[in-house]
């Protein structure tokens, strides 16, 4: 479906390298986008920091992302980030951006069509944004987290590199978390869940609230039953899912997508999720994990995870969730709008 006459620019975000280092769910996938479409012949120009890993052509204004250079104000750099892309917007036949509600301020301002990526809604105070552009075009990662009113195109999946994730075909004894550590996804019943289980948790991820970590984390950390070692990249990952015998993911609202749920099924390792947002999309309940309402639930859910066929895990994510479903769904996102303008221009 590529079309080599087109001209594609991908938006990444500006915080963490793409793709990041440890922490960076939107930057994994702009990435991924990119990689994938390059793999399929496209034309494609990255912007994101200027030490980023692509095949693409890279376009950088920034040497490093603002949470990797402490001497970088946020806010400047996203205007430097973000404006780079608009004032080259004529020598792209389509911009994709991963960047949320900003990039949408200056699509008005140009003739280039802008795709937006809605990776979540992170505050209702943002909304306001969306309602004003909200006949642009737009995806949604699930067919969960959509807000009504928006033109969205299609809902297209997050994918990733299954190549990074081998399949971990026994597995261990530990429950693992993996993810921030905010009381949105639930670290706090993960750590109740490990010790109705008697079982060892280990906790990974940046520590995005620290009042949380320090009131209702911290305290529960023994360095035996439980367990925090901080953010992890890929190796470290693949680490934690050779030990494990389930992944916890206890969030408390609504999940947006959940790259990490993708990445553990890759390596074979069951979830236990909350049945909020798009955890009902993701996982197969009772064929890669388990779908639960409470701590309870959980608690009967670890119980049965050896009736979990672990290849299984692996092959409903290569189905569903890998690069190339995901560019494939992309192409045809960037079809209709290339079709759509045409008939605009005529």
């Amino acid at each position: 479906m590529r079309d080599p006459n087109k001209r594609v620019a991908i938006l990444s975000p500006i915080a963490w390298r793409t793709p990041p280092r440890q922490y960076g769910a939107w930057e994994t996938v702009a990435s991924n986008v990119t990689e994938g479409l390059i793999a399929r012949g496209w034309d494609v120009t990255l912007f994101a920091s200027g030490d980023s890993v692509t095949r693409a052509h890279l376009h950088a204004v920034l040497d490093k992302g603002y949470e990797e250079d402490s001497t970088l104000d946020s806010k400047v750099a996203e205007c430097l980030h973000i404006s780079e892309v608009f004032e080259h917007a004529s020598e792209f036949d389509l911009i994709h951006s991963h960047y949320d509600f900003m990039p949408l301020s200056y699509t008005r301002l140009i003739k280039t069509p802008v795709l937006t990526t809605i990776h979540g809604f992170s505050s209702a105070k943002i909304m306001p944004i969306y309602q004003k552009y909200r006949d642009g075009y737009f995806v949604s990662v699930s067919d969960s987290d959509r807000a009504r009113g928006l033109n969205y195109l299609a809902t297209v999946y997050n994918g990733i590199d299954l190549s990074l994730y081998p399949l971990q075909e026994y597995g261990g004894d530990d429950l693992i978390f993996l993810g921030r550590i905010h009381p949105d996804k639930g670290v706090h019943l993960a750590i109740e869940v490990a010790g109705l289980c008697g079982m060892r948790l280990i906790i990974a991820g940046i520590i995005q609230d620290k009042a949380y970590f320090r009131e209702q984390v911290q305290p529960h950390l023994d360095d035996q039953n439980i367990v925090y070692i901080g953010p992890v990249g890929v190796t470290g990952k693949n680490d934690l899912f050779a030990r494990a015998r389930a992944l916890l993911h206890l969030n408390t609202i609504p999940e947006r997508f959940g790259l990490v749920l993708v990445e553990a099924n890759a390596a074979g390792v069951p979830v236990v999720a909350m049945d909020l947002g798009s955890c009902r999309e993701v996982i197969k309940t009772g064929q890669t994990g388990f779908l639960v309402d409470n701590v309870n639930e959980a608690v009967r859910a670890v119980g049965r995870i050896s009736e979990i066929d672990r290849p299984a895990c692996r092959r409903r994510v290569q189905q569903h969730f890998s690069i190339e479903t995901m560019v494939e769904g992309y192409e045809r996102v960037y079809s209709t709008i290339f079709d759509l303008e045409a008939k605009k221009r005529s």
